[in-house]
């Protein structure tokens, strides 16, 4: 099966996904998988259509027993590669699917950290992602009332799946939303 082109998998992400934070979540998760291809090699629109669409269908099916596998269901109708479907799978852990290829996990360890990294910029005083350093990351990630929502328990565990430090996968998901701050409405007061 041949992946659908980035326009395609835009196209379906706004058809589905109306609200701006939905979709700045998205467009974030896309910039960090991106990133993490790029730097392990792999196949960087794979990458980055997984991390677009992971929550595509969430603002229409948001409870555990609809998403993601109504969204999965569409893009397999839709012939997206089963290593993108599986990723989407795997990254809400209530699927009960493994997490055994790169992507997967990437996925899954970045996605709430990437939320949360939002939140800790929007709390800086300048609202800039170029601010926000990984101790205060990690500070917050220590105060459970600060974006309550966010799952501690999700991000430690993906990143003792990817198999890395964790000040070195904050940073890197940092960076990697450095790139695109403009875009995704971390600027700060330049915007």
């Amino acid at each position: 099966m041949e992946l659908p082109d980035r326009k395609e998998a835009l196209e379906l992400f706004f058809e589905y996904t109306k609200t701006e934070s939905l979709r700045k979540h998205g467009l974030a998760v896309e910039q960090v998988l991106r990133s993490y291809a790029r730097k392990n090699g792999e196949d960087e629109e794979l990458w980055g259509i997984t991390g677009l669409l992971h929550d595509f269908d969430y603002e229409q099916h948001p409870t555990a027993n609809e998403h993601p596998m109504v969204g999965v269901s569409i893009l397999r109708e839709k012939e997206y590669p089963e290593a993108c479907c599986e990723a989407i799978m795997g990254h809400a852990a209530y699927t009960g699917t493994p997490r055994n290829s790169l992507l997967s996990k990437v996925l899954f360890a970045s996605d709430e950290l990437t939320g949360f990294i939002f939140a800790v910029t929007y709390v800086r005083p300048s609202k800039s992602i170029h601010d926000v350093k990984v101790k205060s990351v990690t500070k917050k990630l220590k105060t459970s009332s600060f974006a309550a929502k966010v799952s501690r328990e999700d991000i430690a565990l993906g990143i003792e799946e990817l198999g890395v430090e964790r000040a070195e996968h904050i940073q890197f998901v940092i960076d990697a939303l450095k790139e695109k701050a403009s875009e995704l409405g971390l600027a700060g007061e330049e915007n």
